[in-house]
């Protein structure tokens, strides 16, 4: 075995059906009237619990607008990548530059499922407004920050279209691909952590339904993972890019402190 890659280039048959099956549940169940009412009920449940605070607590409206922003999601994007290249952790330093680009091959196929999903979706009246549209007594933090519109900080707090969640998916398919090689309830829960603290922007400003993140969102993510990580694609993919990038990172290894990134001296 090839002790450099976390991945081996062979069908999982198991796992691959598992995971389809399983967002084929989630679509039924989403689909079936009695149990969208009752995710209908939850979800404005949620937002009142969520959203209301932001009417008379400055301090927690401040925080939630500030992480409702595109720089707060590249911060975001930043943590992420730094804790999935760090040797060492959930993968070894030597298999740290393999298991990046295996997730880069991962997050290419959520990128497909997710121009074809939303295709479908609204092909079929599947979307829907942003929770912050419907709810009645929704405070909507662009209200309070005004000043911040047409700026690298306007909130993200409304959209047209809010299903599935895009921005949940992202964190659900970083979560699952470390989950699949976590090896204690420590990196669990500090996985899972993250990834559901980050979600919570979105939830709490209104720009997504919580059913756009448990039902589209893990849709999304389990048919990815399924398709990168569940057959060949991610083994084959990462061995590529490791080939192709290693006059790259031959070169990075020259440059100070960059070269104690397990990334690069792997």
């Amino acid at each position: 075995m090839d002790k450099t890659t976390p991945f081996q280039a062979t069908w999982s048959w198991k796992p691959f059906i598992a995971c389809h099956l399983m967002a084929l549940v989630l679509l039924l169940l989403w689909l079936w009237e009695p149990t969208r009412s009752a995710m209908d009920l939850f979800d404005f449940s949620l937002f009142s619990l969520l959203n209301q605070p932001l009417a008379t607590n400055e301090a927690w409206r401040l925080s939630w607008a500030v992480a409702s922003t595109r720089p707060f999601d590249l911060l975001v994007g930043v943590i992420l990548l730094l804790l999935l290249i760090r040797g060492d952790w959930i993968f070894k330093a030597t298999q740290a530059r393999a298991a990046t680009f295996g997730f880069l091959c991962a997050a290419v196929v959520l990128v497909v499922v997710r121009i074809l999903y939303a295709k479908i979706a609204h092909k079929l009246g599947w979307q829907h407004a942003s929770i912050s549209s419907v709810a009645p007594d929704a405070v909507r933090l662009e209200h309070f920050f005004p000043q911040w519109e047409d700026t690298p900080f306007e909130v993200k707090d409304e959209s047209a279209r809010s299903f599935p969640g895009d921005h949940a998916s992202v964190l659900l398919i970083w979560a699952l691909f470390l989950t699949l090689f976590a090896r204690n309830a420590l990196q669990w829960v500090v996985i899972w952590g993250l990834a559901l603290l980050f979600m919570l922007p979105r939830l709490v400003a209104g720009a997504h339904w919580g059913q756009d993140d448990y039902i589209g969102g893990v849709q999304m993510a389990l048919v990815a993972l399924a398709w990168s990580c569940f057959t060949p694609f991610a083994a084959k993919g990462s061995a590529a890019l490791v080939r192709w990038t290693e006059p790259l990172f031959r070169l990075a290894a020259k440059i100070p402190l960059l070269n104690r990134l397990s990334v690069v001296a792997a």
